[in-house]
């Protein structure tokens, strides 16, 4: 099958193709590691999940892959049993972590997306550190890192990205991005092929979020195509530095 129609199809098999493609161009994946994923109980996780746990004869590496759900005092998203039975059938042992993150705002400060993002982060690290995971595997695809950086570029006027592979300079544990290859609308075409769980967050936080906004910009300039997608995230690597790689944080 031609790199082509994978990155125009969508479907179980070319999120294994292009997976498959990122962990081997990046070595996101080396023998023996021990992944934690981040299972937030949505599409892109949940894929994740699954694709990893058929990547094994592939890539000619063993790996173990456990998975971890942040559990929070104001975001229901997630049908945990379900999402533990659905790991199980693949493999994969499921753990859920109750963090109360509105619970840890201090006296006058607002509930935001960063604050939320920060203490999430901070429990998978800890998690992943005392469990003696090596790498946590996100669930950021190539449309998510696209619009970090452009995000990143309009508000911050900075340049710097998602990175693919991030290699953390205090803690023993580099995290790792998947589906980097990948559109939203190929994982979404897996989901419902392979019959995924899938959960639509309610958050009652992120309902304006300056994300969507990028998204439809992105959308309208690049005509929301694959390859100039892709066109751009080659860009992102191709510099003096490589804003994708695994010191890019």
């Amino acid at each position: 099958m031609s790199g082509r129609f994978l990155r125009r199809a969508g479907g179980g098999e070319a999120v294994r193709k292009l997976c498959t493609k990122a962990v081997l161009e990046r070595g996101l994946i080396n023998e023996g590691d021990r992944i934690l994923i981040a299972a937030s109980g949505g599409k892109d996780s949940t894929v994740m999940a699954w694709a990893l746990s058929g990547l094994r004869p592939a890539i000619k590496k063993n790996y173990s892959l456990e998975a971890l759900h942040i559990s929070s005092d104001f975001c229901a998203c997630c049908k945990k049993s379900t999402l533990s039975r659905q790991l199980a059938a693949w493999g994969i042992p499921f753990t859920d972590l109750f963090v109360p993150i509105i619970g840890r705002l201090k006296e006058g400060k607002k509930m935001n997306c960063y604050w939320c993002s920060t203490q999430r982060r901070t429990e998978l690290l800890a998690y992943a550190v005392e469990h003696g995971f090596n790498k946590i595997a996100l669930g950021h695809h190539l449309d998510d890192i696209i619009e970090t950086f452009f995000m990143n570029l309009c508000a911050k006027g900075e340049l710097s990205a998602m990175p693919i592979r991030l290699a953390y300079r205090k803690y023993p544990v580099e995290l790792i991005r998947p589906l980097a290859y990948l559109e939203e609308r190929q994982i979404i075409a897996c989901a419902a092929e392979q019959d995924i769980l899938k959960a639509a967050c309610t958050c009652p936080f992120g309902i304006n979020s300056k994300r969507r906004e990028m998204r439809a910009r992105i959308a309208e300039f690049t005509g929301a195509s694959g390859a100039v997608k892709r066109r751009i995230l080659q860009a992102l690597a191709s510099g003096s530095t490589d804003l994708l790689g695994p010191n890019a944080g």
